[in-house]
């Protein structure tokens, strides 16, 4: 096995994965194979926003092995990231978010290639994002990450963003068009790996989307009460400047602002079974705030994803997950804007 040092120039001189590495990776490699562990190997990554989300999604993508993952916040550590931000301590209070968590980044995983950047604009975000493979945006704010995707649209680059809103977490993924390999379930003995493509859609036009329910056990799979309190909560945030909900008595504008959304995207609400109220209540007094389980659960699913993006393996989200903490399940939307219905 041949070695490089992890670094720039990925893309002319793809690196090969080492003896060392093949020790480290071997249960990996021994699941998704050493050609998926190559390219990932092989990838770049930038993670904009280090706080509680991130902090779960840059560990198990670190401990993964990708080849590089560049980290970039302007903000500084406040108290309540060390809630959730394990890669932060009291002593860094007032310090860069990327400069107090690299060198703990570092330590996961010493064979990738860490780069930190603590300040940048809009026209060096951009260069940021043409030396990548992936984006993953976390907790920005509807349009922002609306934005940000269509810059990764027009360089050709893998987007991912998440955020959390207490009890409430979510992930869109918009790949483009995205070939892997998927295994073929059929129980057949000759059975072989099936490689699939899947047509991804821009977060803008995904939210001119209207949903054409046609079955009872549809609406009970993909819980669209829980796809709207999300659309209600980043319209909340247009609204009111960024601002998210902190008061009780704003349940009673989620719910008219939810209600509005699902009167003009839903033909058929006869199918719309039970309710959101409890998260909705929850969000109205803590959606400003991380909680860990969440950012574990939600961190976890983000993070795979990226990695079987990365690796071609396994479907992708497709292309909008929403994971309610009041129940603790997650649910699997397909949002499509109207010209690829």
């Amino acid at each position: 096995m041949s070695s490089h040092a992890p670094g720039e120039g990925g893309k002319n001189a793809p690196l090969q994965i080492t003896e060392a590495e093949a020790a480290l990776y071997d249960r990996q490699i021994r699941l998704w194979g050493l050609e998926a562990q190559q390219r990932m190997r092989n990838a770049t990554i930038l993670v904009l926003t280090i706080r509680g989300l991130a902090t779960e999604v840059v560990k198990n993508i670190v401990l993964a092995g990708v080849g590089r993952l560049i980290i970039a916040d302007n903000e500084d550590v406040k108290g309540e990231d060390l809630g959730t931000g394990f890669f932060f301590r009291d002593e860094d209070i007032g310090r860069k978010r990327v400069d107090a968590a690299r060198p703990r980044v570092e330590n996961l995983n010493p064979l990738v290639a860490i780069e930190a950047i603590s300040s940048y604009d809009d026209e060096s975000l951009v260069g940021l994002i043409e030396r990548v493979d992936l984006v993953c945006v976390t907790e920005e704010t509807r349009d922002n990450v609306v934005r940000l995707n269509e810059i990764c649209r027009s360089l050709g680059k893998k987007f991912y963003a998440g955020g959390i809103y207490g009890l409430l977490g979510y992930i869109f993924c918009d790949l483009q068009d995205h070939e892997f390999i998927s295994p073929d379930r059929s129980g057949k003995k000759d059975a072989k790996n099936l490689k699939l493509t899947s047509r991804f859609t821009s977060l803008r036009e995904a939210l001119e989307w209207k949903w054409n329910l046609k079955a009872k056990r549809e609406a009970k799979e993909i819980n669209p009460h829980l796809v709207f309190t999300l659309l209600a909560l980043w319209e909340f945030q247009v609204r009111h400047q960024g601002e998210l909900p902190s008061q009780p008595e704003q349940v009673v504008e989620l719910e008219s602002i939810q209600g509005t959304l699902i009167s003009e995207r839903i033909a058929n609400k006869t199918l719309l079974k039970g309710s959101s109220k409890a998260l909705i209540a929850s969000l109205s007094t803590t959606a400003a705030h991380e909680f860990s389980p969440v950012c574990a659960v939600v961190g976890g699913v983000l993070a795979q994803d990226i990695l079987n993006a990365l690796s071609a393996r396994e479907a992708p989200i497709s292309n909008l997950f929403v994971f309610d903490g009041t129940t603790g399940s997650g649910h699997t939307a397909m949002l499509m804007n109207p010209a690829s219905q």
